[in-house]
């Protein structure tokens, strides 16, 4: 947490939702970032939702990053993405009622995300979204709409063994759906937090 981040809370369908926010100068729009699985150890402290936020602080977003139910002090318990989908979406209609919106998420976080992104698509302007480390071996990931491929960056480790680079592509392969692969890189992109930043930076700032 920086001198800037603010701490707060929002309402859930299972309580209040714990969440730090990150408020640019002239934001031109707002980002929500899911982190990864709340029965592993995730949450909004996760050092690749960090870059994230950082990532879009830089680009000029408000970047507002969030625990899920049952994580840190936001009320409710897990409920396997249904209730997490909830609560990002609780997010989106408090935080941000009107403008563009950016949606990102990692691992875990990355498969609420692209649940919120089918939902949202065609009813807001969602200006970009970011998925990393999508957890396409072990939840039902959303296609990303074909109109919202141009706005979303999705990044894998090729040497992710949390989830295999080969059931992402798997996932992106029908949909014709570009993945950038770091080489040599695992699932939480130890010693690449900068690389990854830098890849969202530049999708930020020339997409959109």
């Amino acid at each position: 947490m920086n001198a800037q981040t603010e701490s707060l809370y929002f309402d859930g369908a299972a309580g209040a939702i714990e969440a730090l926010r990150d408020v640019a100068a002239e934001p031109r729009g707002v980002a929500v970032i899911a982190h990864p699985h709340p029965l592993f150890g995730g949450t909004m402290n996760n050092k690749v939702v960090q870059t994230l936020a950082r990532a879009f602080a830089q680009s000029g977003f408000t970047a507002l990053r969030f625990n899920f139910r049952g994580v840190g002090t936001s009320a409710g318990v897990y409920d396997e993405g249904r209730g997490e989908l909830d609560d990002l979406l609780a997010l989106v209609r408090q935080a941000a009622p009107e403008g563009p919106i950016a949606l990102a998420g990692f691992s875990f976080g990355a498969f609420v995300t692209s649940n919120a992104l089918a939902q949202l698509w065609g009813e807001r302007e969602v200006s970009h979204a970011v998925l990393v480390g999508t957890a396409a071996s072990r939840f039902a990931v959303a296609p990303v709409p074909s109109e919202a491929h141009a706005r979303t960056l999705v990044l894998h480790g090729e040497s992710d063994d949390t989830v295999p680079l080969a059931s992402v592509l798997d996932w992106a392969r029908p949909q014709s759906l570009p993945v950038t692969v770091i080489p040599g890189v695992g699932h939480f992109f130890h010693g690449q937090l900068t690389l990854l930043k830098r890849l969202v930076v530049r999708h930020l700032q020339t997409t959109g």
